[in-house]
This record gives structure tokens, C-alpha cells and sequence, in this order.
């Protein structure tokens, strides 16, 4: 192997890594295409300051020919239109008034802070105690004089905002009480005026703004420090979407809007900030976009078809079925089928991104490729992504189902009694909708990415494949010299 001085360390030996590196040989004249190419290689290993090949870490994707662009933007061009007229049309004053009940989260609550604790007996707190647990009722020690001689805690609470603020109240813990308070502890209490004096307040949970502030600042710092730039635009574009969340969504379905318009337009207009502010105005982003936006539109075909032919009302629980007390006008299943869109949105996202990003790095790899050789070698890193979110998003929902799943255990229910119960049925429908939504999302965006930087390859015109050509026979001859 030929070594020579590298011209920008003197002392230095060029090494086969050097020649690698510039992508020319020693001694051999560039042309200006390749100039060009090797020029935006260094500068794009400048910007980003590392040199691994994740495909989200590249600088940004070269830009594609003008008549590309002007396809794209009639199409979504469009579509951000139609999403700002759906936003200004629907957006709502603010949530409705009502009068509370009183019940499940409807209530009015103030912050409080335990000021003192008392142990009594409960027989003479009133309360009977706690049988430990294991005993049954045929067991010596579950004897009224066992109960009386369980120890209760008296606490004193004093009310830290509000009207009453500094008003303190007593409330007995028994010992067989999930939650113990102790000396300090801050409290959530709820208010009832319409109650006696000495009722109006009760401890209904634990203050806990503090550790999950907390944990909310290491998750934002984590993302920023790996992350950098990037990670920041996530997390304002996180921001965003909270902001949209509940500004817009939840008041504008509280006010009666259809809750399957609503949750289109405002995942739209997520997914269009999101995308564009984490990754940039580019026509990569735009066929992310666009692959996003079909995906969405099966799921809510999808949804909207199995919803109403398994006969899913929506109202399954008690706080559906407080939603459904509160604003009899809400259209429940319409609710289900949004939670279904702007639930999948998420993982939606990651999936397009992914996809083409792969076709842009694959097609800066081998200009050369036409779009089926794109296509089929982008869709077989999508089989491997089809798996790991599939399998993510069954298991997610399957977590937070959980304790009902150990409560049909219990009983010994057969699969099928469970399957068909309309709470579990749900749960199944938005899994599985929301999964065929996400394989499908992986060829239509492949295939999208693939068809426009093909698109663009074979509008960049001849001299695009001849110095391609060149630098592929210049690259076989470097390997042959080494």
C-alpha cells in the first residue's frame, strides 16, 4: 500500500482509514460532483459532532428537486389549511360549567397538611378495628374484644387553601386502611359546603406534585442531554401537545363538538407540529407526514366500522359513566373511537419516521437504487420494527388492564366470557385497530419515501447516474488498490 504525507497533519502517514474517510485516492483529481459529495460528508460530520450511523442522528436530508416540492406542498399545503379552519371553527370558550356532585372526581378539593396524630382505640374513636388478615369469622381472635382493642389514629388536618384556608378538621385512620397518614404529610381533602360543619372535609389522596415534578424534571433533563437540540424540540413539541390536549380537544368534546372530528383535526394538528418541529421542514418530514396521515384515516375507518358492529357504547366504567351523567349530549362510542385515534398517534409517528428516514439513508448510500430495490429493502427494517411495536402496544394496554384481568381470573371465567364483556372488548378493539394501523403504516410510507427520492433521482437527469457511476467504479478501484 502506497503510504503519503496527509496534507493537513505534517509527520502523518495516509493510511487505507484516510483514504476511506475522504473517499478519494491519494493522487487522484476530483471531479466536481465528487467535490461536492465529500465536501458535504465532512460538513455534515461537523454539525452533528458524532459519527454513529443511526438514521435519527444524521444532519438534514439533502433537499429534493423543486418540482418534488411542489408536489408535496399540494398536497399538504391543503391539509394544514383544512386543519387551521377545523381549529378556528371548533374551538371551544372553555369547559362547560355545571354544578358538582360530589362524586368520583367531580368534587371540589383544597391542599392540606397532617398537623397531628393521636392513637385511641378505635371502639372509643367510634370505629371498629381490622381483623388481621388471614382470620376468618370462626376464629378466636376476630372476637368483638379483639376489635375493640385495635388502636386507630386520630389526625388533625389543617385546610392550606381556599376560602378556609387554616380551618383544621379531624378524620380517624383504622389500621387496616390502605393509606396511613403521617406527621406532615401534605393531603388532597375535598369539600362538600352543602354537608354539615363538621363533614364538610374529608382526606381523599395524598399529595404527590412533588416527587412527580421531580421525576418530570430528570425525564426532561435525560432527553435534552442525550437528545440535545433534538430532544428539546421533542419535549416543546410535548408541550404543544398538552396545550392542544386541554385547550382544545377536551373542552370542544365537553361542548358537545363531535368527538371523532375533534380528535381528527387535533391529532392532525399534533402530528403537523410535532413532526415539523422535531425534525425539521423537509421533504423527509413530509413523507412521514404524509404516511402518518394515511395510517390515521384506516385506524378511524377501521374503528369506526368494528365500534358500531360489536356494539361498544363507550360508557364502561365509572368515569364514563360520570362523563355520560354530566353531558348526556356526548357521543360515548364517538369518545371511544377518538381515544382510539389520538392513542395511536404516538407510536405512529415513531414508525413513519423511522421508515423513511431508512429510504433516505439507503437512497444516500446507493443513489442508484430504483424504487423497488428502496422499497424492498426499506420494508425488511420495517419487519423488524412491525414486531417490536405491535408487541409493545398488546403489552402496554394488556399493563393497564391488569387488575381487571386478575379479577376475571379470580372468577374463573373462560376466555371467550371474558373476550366478550364490553369492557374487555374495548380494549381488544383499540388494540387490535390500533395495530393494523401500524402495520399498514410501515409499507405505505416505505413506499412513499421510496417512490419520491426515486422520483427525484431520475428528475436530477443523467449526469446524476454518471457520477454515480464514477464514484462507484472510482470506489471498486480503491478496493482493488488496497
Amino acid at each position: 500500500m502506497t503510504r503519503t504525507r496527509h496534507p493537513s497533519e505534517p509527520g502523518r502517514t495516509a493510511t487505507a482509514d484516510d483514504t476511506a474517510d475522504h473517499g478519494h485516492a491519494p493522487g487522484r483529481a476530483d471531479t466536481p460532483g465528487q467535490e461536492h459529495a465529500r465536501d458535504h460528508r465532512h460538513g455534515q460530520t461537523h454539525c452533528t459532532g458524532h459519527g454513529h450511523g443511526h438514521s435519527h442522528s444524521h444532519g438534514p436530508a439533502a433537499p429534493v428537486s423543486r418540482h418534488l416540492r411542489k408536489v408535496i406542498a399540494a398536497v399538504l399545503i391543503p391539509f394544514t389549511a383544512a386543519v387551521l379552519v377545523g381549529l378556528m371553527a371548533l374551538w371551544p370558550a372553555g369547559t362547560p360549567a355545571h354544578q358538582h356532585t360530589g362524586v368520583g372526581f367531580d368534587r371540589q378539593t383544597q391542599q392540606a397538611t397532617v398537623t397531628a396524630l393521636e392513637s385511641l382505640g378505635c371502639a372509643s374513636a367510634g370505629t371498629p378495628g381490622a381483623a388481621p388478615a388471614g382470620d376468618t369469622a370462626a376464629a378466636p381472635d376476630s372476637s368483638p374484644a379483639r376489635e375493640e382493642r385495635g388502636l386507630c389514629k386520630r389526625a388533625t388536618i389543617r385546610v392550606d387553601t381556599g376560602g378556609d384556608k387554616g380551618r383544621t378538621f379531624t378524620e380517624t385512620v383504622r389500621p387496616d386502611q390502605t393509606r396511613q397518614l403521617h406527621l406532615g404529610q401534605r393531603v388532597v381533602v375535598a369539600h362538600v359546603p352543602t354537608a354539615p360543619h363538621d363533614l364538610q372535609y374529608s382526606v381523599i389522596d395524598v399529595d404527590r406534585r412533588l416527587p412527580l415534578s421531580l421525576l418530570a424534571g430528570i425525564f426532561a433533563l435525560a432527553v435534552v442531554v442525550v437528545g440535545r437540540l433534538r430532544g428539546l424540540m421533542a419535549l416543546v413539541s410535548l408541550a404543544i401537545s398538552f396545550l392542544l390536549l386541554n385547550f382544545f380537544i377536551l373542552p370542544a368534546i365537553l361542548q358537545g363538538s363531535n368527538p371523532l372530528l375533534v380528535a381528527v383535526i387535533g391529532s392532525s394538528a399534533i402530528m403537523l407540529i410535532a413532526l415539523y418541529l422535531c425534525h425539521g421542514l423537509s421533504a423527509r418530514t413530509s413523507v412521514a407526514v404524509l404516511g402518518t396521515l394515511a395510517s390515521l384515516l384506516l385506524i378511524g375507518v377501521l374503528g369506526s366500522l368494528f365500534i358500531g358492529w360489536a356494539a361498544l357504547t363507550g360508557n364502561t366504567d365509572d368515569s364514563t359513566g360520570l362523563i355520560h351523567g354530566l353531558y348526556p349530549a356526548i357521543d360515548m362510542s364517538g369518545l371511544l373511537l377518538a381515544g382510539v385515534i389520538i392513542g395511536s398517534l404516538g407510536v405512529l409517528d415513531d414508525v413513519t419516521v423511522t421508515q423513511t428516514s431508512a429510504v433516505w439513508e439507503l437512497h444516500e448510500a446507493n443513489p442508484a437504487l430504483g424504487w423497488r430495490a428502496l422499497y424492498r429493502a426499506g420494508i425488511r427494517i420495517g419487519r423488524d420494527h412491525i414486531a417490536s411495536v405491535v408487541n409493545t402496544l398488546v403489552l402496554a394496554y394488556a399493563g393497564a388492564a391488569l387488575p381487571l384481568l386478575l379479577l376475571f381470573s379470580v372468577a374463573q371465567s373462560s376466555v371467550g366470557v371474558v373476550a366478550n364483556s364490553e369492557l374487555v372488548a374495548e380494549e381488544i378493539v383499540r388494540t387490535l385497530v390500533g395495530s393494523i394501523g401500524l402495520v399498514a403504516s410501515v409499507p405505505v410510507t416505505t413506499a412513499l419515501a421510496a417512490m419520491v427520492v426515486s422520483a427525484d433521482r431520475t428528475a436530477a437527469g443523467p449526469a446524476a447516474g454518471v457520477r454515480a457511476a464514477g464514484r462507484g467504479r472510482s470506489g471498486r478501484g480503491r478496493r482493488r488498490k488496497r
